[in-house]
């Protein structure tokens, strides 16, 4: 009896047993399918991420350079000046305006000042003072320009 089942609807049983193949095979796919889109679209996420990333470097790079410029020429415009003020003061087209008092040359006698010499600063003094004023610039210099960049570049 099975077997004139058999004869009779082996055709059909065929169809639904490959069917069933093709069914399951299917299923299969289309799981890997929904997964390789999923891991996809992570991907392009994270690639999105990282080119956000990099041109936010890039244009904070870019700011800074601007920022560095701006500062060294301001630092080296400020050494420039000082250099010529002191070539200036040199030459005696300038003069370095002192607060301070004459002494006399030997003689304690305060009613005579004919022989008082005029104020000046020894030599190793006036290289001081020009450090000294050098590295003022220098310093606010280089504090102006942290300044700004904390500003521009970490409180973004």
């Amino acid at each position: 009896m099975i077997q004139a089942l058999l004869k009779r609807y082996w055709l059909s049983l065929v169809v639904l047993v490959l069917i069933g193949v093709l069914a399951v095979l299917v299923n299969r796919y289309r799981d890997s399918a929904i997964e390789y889109k999923k891991q996809r679209d992570e991907k392009t996420q994270a690639l999105s991420l990282a080119n956000a990333t990099i041109n936010d470097m890039q244009v904070r790079q870019r700011d800074v350079a601007v920022l560095d410029a701006k500062y060294t020429k301001e630092l080296a415009d400020a050494q420039e000046t000082i250099d010529q003020l002191e070539r200036d003061v040199a030459v005696g087209k300038r003069r370095l305006q002192l607060n301070a008092t004459c002494a006399a040359n030997g003689t304690a006698s305060s009613t005579s000042l004919g022989d008082a010499t005029g104020p000046q600063l020894t030599r190793s003094a006036e290289r001081d003072y020009w450090r000294l004023r050098a590295g003022i610039e220098t310093i606010t210099g280089q504090v102006n320009y942290l300044q700004d960049y904390i500003r521009q570049q970490c409180l973004k």
